[in-house]
């Protein structure tokens, strides 16, 4: 990869406007206004992926209580960064960032990138077609 890059969990780096506009025309968040994604990450762990010079590469954002659970979501790379690896960067720095790795639990919903997340170890739940997990909780 040619590109140098840098991963913040900085919100107000974030490009609001780049990612709802990549965002709503999704399968996962058709029609999501600026508003509604101002809320979720308002209300959510956020990462942003840059260039050097402050371009913003990708997005992706967990819901957690900071403690046993997080769920996986938004997780983008914009259109012009894809095929370049970008997308295994984020989400392996987003398995490694101290906050997630104490997490017991972690989740997320794919239609189309099972094969992305099973390398990281995510795997499906049942007979769902989209859910999958990590679960490090150790059950007596």
């Amino acid at each position: 990869m040619a590109l140098d890059y840098f991963i913040s969990t900085d919100k107000g780096l974030l490009n609001v406007d780049a990612i709802q506009q990549f965002i709503v025309n999704s399968y996962w968040a058709n029609g999501r206004t600026v508003e509604e994604v101002k809320q979720t990450i308002d209300h959510s762990y956020c990462f942003g992926i840059y260039t050097l010079q402050n371009e913003q590469i990708g997005f992706a954002r967990v819901v957690t209580d900071y403690m046993y659970f997080g769920y996986f979501m938004d997780i983008i790379i914009f259109e012009r960064f894809q095929e370049q690896g970008f997308g295994k960067i984020l989400v392996g720095a987003m398995l490694e960032d101290k906050t997630i790795k104490k997490l017991k639990t972690l989740a997320l919903k794919t239609k189309d990138a099972h094969s992305l997340y099973e390398r990281f170890g995510f795997n499906k739940i049942g007979d769902s077609k989209l859910w999958m997990s990590i679960d490090r909780q150790i059950l007596k």
